[in-house]
C-alpha cells in the first residue's frame, strides 16, 4: 500500500537520477496565487492534486485560473499523466469543468514521443489508447513473452492494464537483451480519490535499479518538457514564470532547476493531511511559496 511517507522515501532514495538544485531555506506562506500575480507572467500548473484529485476539480480551480487570465498571466498545464494525447488531455480537463485551451497543455507524452526512435517498439499503454500519434511500428506488449523479445525498444505510457506478471516478462526480456526503455511519465504515483495510483515511474525505477544507463525519463523534474513550456511561451524569462505543484521531487525540484518560481499546493495531493515543512527539511526542497490551494 502506498503511503505519502512511503513514496517521498522512495523520491529520496531515486534522486541522484533527478536535476541537481540550489536548495532554498523556507517558503513564504500566501493565501491565493493572486498575492503573487504581480511577480508572475505565466503560471504552470500541475494537474493531480493542484487543479483535480482523480475525477473531481478541485473546487475554485476553474475559477482562479479566469482570474488569473484576466489579470493577463499566461496558463499553462504541465502534466505527467501520458495515458493520452494531447487531445485526450483536452478533454479530460473540459470533462472536469476546466476551461482550458488545447495550446495551454503539455504532457510528458509529448516529450517522450519526440524522442522516438526507429524501429519496433514495445508499447505499454492503457488498452483504451488508440496509439494514433505514435509513428512507426509498435506492438502492445501484455501476456505474450515472445513480444517482448522481439520488439527494438520500450515505451512505457501507462500502468492502466499492467500487472507485476507483465512487468516481470518486461525483467525478463532487459535480462536477456538490455534495450532503451522510455518511461513517458516519472510520477511514482498520482493522488486519488482514495488513495495513490502506482505510475510508470515507479517500475522505470525499479528497472534502472538493474539496468543503468538504459532508462530514460521524461516529464517533470526531467528538462524536456521545461523545453516544450518555455518554447510555448516565447520569450519570458524563467524567473517570471511560477510552477505550481503537489510534490516537491517532481513539481517542485524540477521547476526549480530551471530557475522557474515554485508555488507548493498542499492541501489535496501527495501531502494531504500533513505538514509539508518536515518533508522539505529533509529533502532540502523549498518552495517559494507555499498555500492550501490554488
Amino acid at each position: 500500500m502506498l503511503t505519502t511517507q512511503s513514496i517521498f522515501d522512495r523520491y529520496e532514495e531515486v534522486r541522484a537520477r533527478f536535476p541537481n538544485v540550489i536548495a532554498r531555506e523556507a517558503s513564504l506562506g500566501i493565501t491565493s496565487l493572486l498575492d503573487i500575480a504581480d511577480q508572475v507572467d505565466a503560471f504552470v500548473f500541475d494537474a493531480f492534486g493542484v487543479l483535480n484529485v482523480g475525477e473531481t476539480m478541485i473546487p475554485g480551480a476553474d475559477m482562479r485560473l479566469d482570474q488569473l487570465r484576466a489579470r493577463g498571466c499566461a496558463i499553462r498545464i504541465l502534466t505527467n499523466a501520458a495515458s493520452y494525447d494531447r487531445e485526450g488531455a483536452s478533454a479530460k480537463f473540459k470533462r472536469l469543468g476546466l476551461r482550458v485551451e488545447d495550446d495551454e497543455i503539455i504532457t510528458s507524452r509529448e516529450a517522450a514521443l519526440q524522442n522516438l526512435g526507429e524501429g519496433h517498439w514495445g508499447v505499454i499503454a492503457a488498452d483504451t489508447d488508440q496509439l494514433n500519434d505514435l509513428p512507426g511500428n509498435v506492438t502492445r506488449l501484455k501476456d505474450n513473452a515472445d513480444d517482448y523479445d522481439t520488439v527494438k525498444q520500450f515505451l512505457f505510457l501507462s500502468t492502466a492494464d499492467w500487472t507485476t506478471s507483465r512487468q516481470d516478462l518486461l525483467v525478463s526480456a532487459m535480462q536477456q537483451r538490455p534495450r532503451k526503455v522510455l518511461i513517458a511519465n516519472a510520477d511514482l504515483a498520482a493522488p486519488r480519490d482514495n488513495g495513490f495510483s502506482i505510475e510508470p515511474g515507479h517500475y522505470g525505477h525499479q528497472i534502472a535499479d538493474q539496468f543503468p544507463g538504459y532508462v530514460h525519463f521524461f516529464g517533470k523534474p526531467f528538462p524536456e518538457v521545461y523545453d516544450l513550456i518555455e518554447a510555448s511561451l516565447g520569450s519570458l524569462t524563467p524567473e517570471r514564470i511560477a510552477m505550481c505543484g503537489d510534490t516537491l521531487h517532481t513539481d517542485i525540484l524540477g521547476a526549480a532547476a530551471r530557475g522557474w518560481r515554485t508555488v507548493l499546493v498542499t492541501q489535496d495531493g501527495l501531502f494531504a493531511g500533513y505538514d509539508t515543512q518536515p518533508f522539505s527539511k529533509q529533502a532540502h526542497l523549498f518552495a517559494d511559496w507555499r498555500l492550501s490551494r490554488i
